[in-house]
């Protein structure tokens, strides 16, 4: 089959910037094989939006892929397909529930601009742990990088959704050359019980802009230019090491820079009192093809 993909690019920090989603707004009817193969057709991560399940409670359900396996929850093809949906004028509420196969999203449009929506999305309480020694040592190996080019903070898994594991990196210039061993990157998530190798450098504490750089598991590609599940773990890492504080203060996540992609992914704590209780996720969304648009 031929499913009707729109093609946007989520978290654009400039003109060639963020990470591209296909995006399928009617796959009711779609088989694994056909989305898995809308995902290889095109190299990214893709969304496909589909009926909540009976009695979910929820609006839409939304499946992910990559081109090689499905995912529970993928933050930026999250964010593009509300952005796409409301351009469509397809969602029924500015305030909406999102079924996923890693549970319940919450989302809302917070307003609207020739640009079209700006859309948040929900995730959990992070989960944060420091790793060892012998883990922290082969993770910088892996990386090609120093014992000294390490950031005081410890090397973390963090997840709210998926685990990505954290990488304090002491500057930019050292997060720039990273040049990893790939061969070995899947075989040693899977010792860490990771989805990804998330090496960071703080560029502005105060104003609370960190860069990032995603190296996936086995997604089927090497690097992702914006991560916003990865960006979500991240703030909760920063948090656990005091890096930031539990405010609602906008949290600035740099991505995809060194794949000339530069993207910017936006994330606030949600509170209950002075405790965090999750996230909102965001940033911007750039319509890159619409109609049937072949990869």
């Amino acid at each position: 089959m031929h499913p009707d993909v729109q093609l946007v690019s989520v978290f654009p920090a400039g003109l060639r910037g963020g990470n591209p989603a296909p995006i399928v707004v009617d796959a009711a009817g779609m088989s694994d094989a056909d989305m898995q193969d809308v995902a290889r057709s095109y190299g990214y991560e893709s969304g496909f939006v589909l009926p909540p399940p009976p009695g979910s409670d929820c609006d839409f359900e939304f499946r992910f892929w990559v081109p090689n396996h499905e995912m529970s929850m993928c933050g930026h093809a999250t964010v593009g397909a509300l952005w796409l949906l409301d351009r469509l004028g397809k969602l029924p509420d500015d305030n909406l529930a999102i079924w996923t196969r890693s549970g319940r999203v919450d989302a809302r449009i917070r307003g609207r601009t020739n640009d079209g929506a700006t859309v948040e999305i929900s995730q959990p309480a992070g989960r944060v742990e420091s790793l060892g020694d012998a883990e922290s040592t082969e993770i910088i190996d892996v990386l090609g990088i120093r014992v000294d080019d390490r950031a005081p903070q410890p090397i973390q898994n963090a997840a709210t959704s998926r685990v990505k594991t954290l990488v304090p990196l002491r500057s930019l210039a050292i997060l720039d050359r990273l040049s990893p061993d790939f061969s070995r990157i899947e075989g040693l998530c899977e010792r860490i019980g990771s989805t990804g190798l998330y090496p960071y450098a703080v560029l502005d504490r105060v104003a609370q802009i960190v860069d990032a750089r995603q190296f996936p598991k086995s997604s089927g590609y090497p690097e992702d230019a914006a991560t916003g599940i990865a960006a979500a773990a991240l703030a909760f890492g920063l948090l656990a090491n005091g890096m930031v504080e539990a405010t609602e203060r906008q949290i600035t996540i740099r991505q995809g820079r060194a794949m000339q992609r530069p993207s910017e992914i936006l994330v606030r704590f949600r509170l209950d009192g002075e405790r965090p209780t999750g996230c909102w996720l965001g940033g911007a969304v750039r319509l890159e093809a619409q109609g049937t648009a072949e990869p």
